[in-house]
């Protein structure tokens, strides 16, 4: 595997073609260029803001920061790898016609959306001023987060993309998951009212209420977005009591409040900072195995 690397390296050329290529082609005869890729998330996190802020009355200041803070990390992460599903069967005529390390294909497209997401990022920042957020020197480990979530992509892309080949199922299969998935991971929502939850629910054993919650934060995505939101934004406040939950009692058709409790938000544990990490290097360095060990039979399928 190291000497296929260092075959890639060699093509390092290439993949800054391939990435430019990208970039252009993605604006080509545009107006607004990059900003069409921002419009996108932000109308969709004001839609959310609206119905989950206004309509639900969530007790939260400044709750659109802190989804879109979430929403940017996490479209990064849908994008690179439904683009990444594509970049072989994309460039079908090359694979065919001429040698070059397979992998180049899927990495371009990874970095691609990387450059996409650092702006992004720089527009997020903006933002955060406008909003009087103040910054801090947790910023500093922004690139670091960012990089462990381009791994954890990279390797993922490898492996959707090598197995896209051949069968074609595979993009509309990842689709549909990255829907399921992205309810299971806390964009619109917050892993402490998912501890909450859980622990005032009554159908879940007491015994296994924290164990519940730590499988939940073992998914390196939930871990990600968090720590994204511990590096941008103020430590989380729900005013659950000024929020309340509104419910309508069916047989005197009155309608009722229920106050809850405030909730502040968790410290991350630094062990699953790390893990997601360790998760995100295996999933490249087993990804890149994977798809070496295929990649050369991609002209007779592509």
């Amino acid at each position: 595997m190291l000497e296929e690397f260092r075959e890639f390296l060699r093509y390092r050329d290439l993949l800054r073609q391939l990435v430019i290529r990208d970039l252009k082609v993605r604006y080509k005869n545009s107006v607004m260029g990059f900003f069409w890729s921002l419009l996108n998330p932000l109308v969709q996190v004001a839609v959310m803001t609206v119905v989950l802020k206004l309509v639900m009355n969530l007790g939260i200041k400044n709750y659109s920061a802190y989804v879109l803070c979430a929403f940017l990390p996490w479209m990064f992460f849908q994008m690179a790898l439904l683009d990444s599903a594509q970049s072989i069967i994309e460039h079908e005529g090359l694979v065919k016609k001429i040698y070059f390390p397979r992998e180049v294909l899927p990495v371009s497209k990874s970095i691609s959306n990387f450059i996409h997401f650092a702006l992004a990022i720089a527009v997020f920042l903006v933002y955060l001023l406008i909003l009087g957020t103040p910054f801090t020197f947790r910023l500093l480990l922004v690139p670091l987060l960012a990089m462990v979530e381009f791994t954890l992509i990279l390797g993922l892309s490898l492996v959707i993309s090598c197995l896209n080949v051949f069968y074609e199922d595979v993009k509309y299969i990842v689709t549909v998951l990255l829907q399921l998935f992205f309810y299971f991971s806390p964009v619109i929502y917050f892993p402490e009212q998912v501890f909450q939850a859980l622990q005032r629910s009554a159908a879940v054993p007491e015994a296994f209420k924290s164990l519940l919650y730590n499988l939940y934060m073992l998914n390196p995505m939930a871990t990600l977005l968090t720590a994204y939101r511990k590096l941008f934004l103020p430590p989380l406040q729900i005013d659950q009591e000024a929020a309340g939950r509104w419910f309508t009692c069916w047989n005197c058709g009155a309608r009722n409040f229920e106050p809850r409790a405030a909730l502040s938000g968790f410290p991350l544990p630094l062990w699953l900072l790390l893990l997601a990490a360790v998760v995100a290097v295996a999933a490249t360095v087993g990804g890149y195995a994977f798809f070496n060990a295929y990649k050369w039979r991609f002209a007779e399928r592509a």
